[in-house]
This record gives structure tokens, C-alpha cells and sequence, in this order.
């Protein structure tokens, strides 16, 4: 199962149409167009927090914790409108300007036919129920690899890949889910989107 359907059936998908006015059919289409790029920019802030030797995955962790963690999913799903300033926080970590979110959207219209500005109003809340649902699956995840594991799970099945291997299996620190979430590749959606809007502009 994607991540898509995973939000769908927690009901973020459907608050999501609501927020926006818009059906969840189209809601469910934007997402699924959107939703590699902001897992393309947590898969960078992994990268990161291992850059300097320190723990990717836990690094990501603890970051999804200082935006709201779980919170924010649950802001989501509640009745009332959703703080999309809180969303907009998410953005500014995983994506670093506007420029950058102005670029995702403007793909992901190309590639759906809806109108980038119901997109870019999409991307705060999406982002919100990504941070936090892998929030939540980190808080409660004690066995089977923790927080990557989950994490792996997350970000592999989403972005194509299969499940997740065994945490610890491979070699390397961070063994199969460092290859599953390419790691020390650099193969990531958002690079390619940040990359075409770059020589649009040229």
C-alpha cells in the first residue's frame, strides 16, 4: 500500500478536500503527484543529519518532533480549518524557499492538469499529514528496526520501492534501508524538479 492510500483511509486526504473545497478525487490526484517531492526533501534532511556522521534517520526523527510530530496529522484531521502555518514550517525545512514549492507545484499541475495555485495551497497541509503520520509511526514502532525501519517502510513504498528489508541487514551502518532510501545516491524527485524549473529559467 502507498502512502496515498495510507493517508486516505486515516481520513487526511478527504480533511485535506475539505480544507481546499475541492473533491477528494482530485485531492487523492494532487497528492499523488506532490507527494514525491516532499518525501524526496525529508529524504535530504536524512541525508543531512548523516552527513556529519551522526544518525540519518534518528536526526529526521527528532526534526519531525520539533515541527509537531503526531500534532500534526492531528491538526489535520480535526474539525476545524487546518494552521497551514504550521504546514508552511514543514515546507521551509524539507524545501528551503518558496521558490522551491512554487517548482513542485508547477510540476505537479503539468503532470495532473490542476491548477498549480490549489496545489500550492495543498503542499502545507499534505506535508502536515506526512510529518505527521511518520511521526506517529516512529512514537510507535518499539520492535522490528524502530524509527528507520518505519521510516523505510514510509519512504520506499511511496516513492516505488518495495517493502522495506530487515533493519541491519546488508552492510553498513544503516545496512538495507540506507540502499532503500539511496542514501549515498543521488537519485531524488525533488532534485529533478528543482533542476528542470532551473533550466525553465535559463
Amino acid at each position: 500500500m502507498n502512502l496515498t492510500e495510507i493517508l486516505s483511509q486515516t481520513g487526511g486526504i478527504e480533511s485535506m478536500a475539505k480544507d481546499l473545497g475541492i473533491p477528494p478525487a482530485m485531492a487523492k490526484q494532487g497528492a499523488e503527484a506532490l507527494l514525491p517531492a516532499i518525501l524526496g526533501g525529508f529524504k535530504k534532511q536524512a541525508q543531512g543529519a548523516g552527513s556529519g556522521g551522526g544518525d540519518a534517520l534518528g536526526g529526521l526523527g527528532g526534526l519531525l518532533g520539533q515541527l509537531g510530530g503526531g500534532g500534526l496529522l492531528d491538526a489535520v484531521l480535526s474539525p476545524e480549518p487546518t494552521p497551514v502555518e504550521a504546514g508552511n514550517d514543514v515546507l521551509g525545512q524539507i524545501f528551503g524557499t518558496k521558490e522551491v514549492s512554487r517548482s513542485v507545484a508547477g510540476d505537479a499541475a503539468a503532470k495532473t492538469g490542476i491548477d498549480a495555485g490549489t496545489l500550492k495551497k495543498m503542499l502545507p497541509i499534505l506535508a502536515m499529514l506526512v510529518a505527521g503520520y511518520m511521526a506517529k509511526q516512529g512514537d510507535g514502532t518499539n520492535s522490528g528496526g524502530g524509527f528507520g525501519g518505519m521510516l523505510g517502510n514510509v519512504l520506499g513504498g511511496a516513492m516505488g520501492g518495495g517493502a522495506a528489508p530487515a533493519a541491519g541487514s546488508g552492510s553498513g551502518a544503516l545496512g538495507g534501508l540506507g540502499s532503500l532510501l539511496d542514501l549515498d545516491g543521488d537519485g531524488n524527485p525533488l532534485d529533478d524538479i528543482i533542476g528542470m524549473a532551473g533550466k525553465l529559467r535559463g
